[in-house]
């Protein structure tokens, strides 16, 4: 899955590559956690051909995504994964995947490779981030949560798919990345329905991305400084790839694991 991730680009990079008007001021991340408050790009009210208006906005969301219907967030899991093969199925997405798409800027992620059960061996972690550097674009999905008391707070998810080859062998699942000629489409929710973008909720090319071991400093959230990011000689190298069921799927569901 996608527990955690990082984002250090400038708010420059971000306004150029998304076509924004204005970012905040965000300082770099290097180990974004479920629950902290994240970036996420939807497209704006007003934004169109013909319009001076910007076709895009970024805001801060809480990475945990909480559906409408929930009445108290403490008694429902915490999502921050949506499983790109089910999330047009599933109760908690379906209004977000026609209603609210939306896209999480990263200049990586984070994955564990855990050794068989038993084995004694730790577990290995790696900062996977774009092989061509710069910012890559994670397919979302966002849900403002309303209280009885009228409070609201923007939540939001990451949609993940079954790993490519390259990642497979360290987890088999990864993000959902949305290209720079699909922005648009993915973010048109007026007149691209779910069923028109599933083309788009594929895995990445094999050579998109490159998977370096780090230390188990990214373990502990405590931990947010570019040292977590340093290569490290790997204690666990992986060497099978999962083995996934016809539909390209785990029969464990997962949609509420942190990892």
């Amino acid at each position: 899955m996608c527990g955690r991730f990082a984002l250090t680009a400038t708010p420059e990079e971000l306004i150029e590559l998304f076509g924004l008007l204005e970012s905040d001021d965000f300082p770099a991340r290097f180990n974004i956690a479920p629950t902290q408050p994240i970036i996420v790009v939807m497209a704006a009210d007003g934004g169109g051909p013909g319009s001076n208006l910007p076709e895009r906005r970024a805001l801060l969301v809480r990475w945990g995504f909480t559906p409408g219907w929930v009445k108290d967030p403490r008694d429902f899991p915490l999502l921050i994964n949506a499983r790109a093969e089910t999330a047009i199925e599933k109760a908690s997405f379906r209004a977000a995947m026609r209603h609210r798409r939306v896209l999480v800027p990263a200049s990586g992620f984070y994955e564990w490779h855990r050794p068989a059960k038993g084995s004694g061996e730790a577990s290995q972690a790696y900062w996977i981030r774009p092989r061509k550097g710069g910012i890559v674009a994670f397919a979302g999905l966002m849900e403002t949560w309303s209280s009885a008391d009228g409070s609201e707070v923007d939540t939001a998810a990451v949609l993940t798919t079954s790993a490519n080859p390259a990642i497979a062998p360290i987890h088999d699942r990864m993000p959902v990345v949305i290209h720079p000629e699909d922005f648009a489409r993915w973010l048109d929710c007026k007149t691209q329905e779910p069923r028109d973008v599933l083309d788009l909720m594929t895995p990445a090319p094999e050579d998109y991305f490159e998977a370096i071991p780090v230390s188990d400093k990214v373990n502990k959230v405590a931990n947010a400084g570019p040292d977590i990011q340093e290569a490290v000689v790997p204690l666990l190298v992986p060497k099978a790839t999962a083995k996934n069921d016809k539909n390209g799927d785990k029969s464990d569901d997962g949609q509420m694991s942190l990892f």
